[in-house]
């Protein structure tokens, strides 16, 4: 979840970090200790509106494999295509652990973002060649 840019606040790294840590020990205090955070500032981050993906992937990373899937949120009906052009630009994270720590942070291509605007584009375009007359 890419926030406001902040030296001291949760950069990319730092959720990685977190996440990473928190996977590994199960204690919050712990990861957000190793983040170089506090706490009460990682409930705060997951509490807010525009960081649902780090919620999610808390949540995510709490589930034991097996255990089924873990709804999203998102309703994707609802996100505009510029926010699909932005999940494509920036893509999805995903932390490289050695021993333990995040030690660099890797990124992929968001193909469901892709697949999602390549659909809507083609509904919209079937739409306009119906709508077309003489066509």
């Amino acid at each position: 979840m890419p926030l406001r840019r902040r030296k001291d606040g949760w950069t990319i790294k730092r959720q990685c970090e977190f996440l990473a840590c928190h996977y590994l020990t199960g204690n919050v205090s712990a990861a957000a200790k190793a983040a170089g955070m506090s706490r009460m500032s990682a409930y705060r981050l997951r509490r807010r509106r525009d960081a649902a993906s780090f919620a999610h992937a808390w949540d995510a990373e709490l589930t034991p494999p097996g255990e089924g899937w873990i709804k999203s949120e998102v309703d994707w009906r609802k996100v505009t295509s510029e926010e699909l052009f932005r999940r494509i630009d920036v893509g999805l994270v995903a932390p490289l652990i050695h021993r333990g720590k995040v030690c660099a942070e890797r990124r992929k291509a968001d193909d469901s973002a892709l697949l999602r605007l390549l659909k809507r584009l083609d509904t919209a375009n079937a739409r306009s060649s119906e709508e077309e007359p003489g066509a």
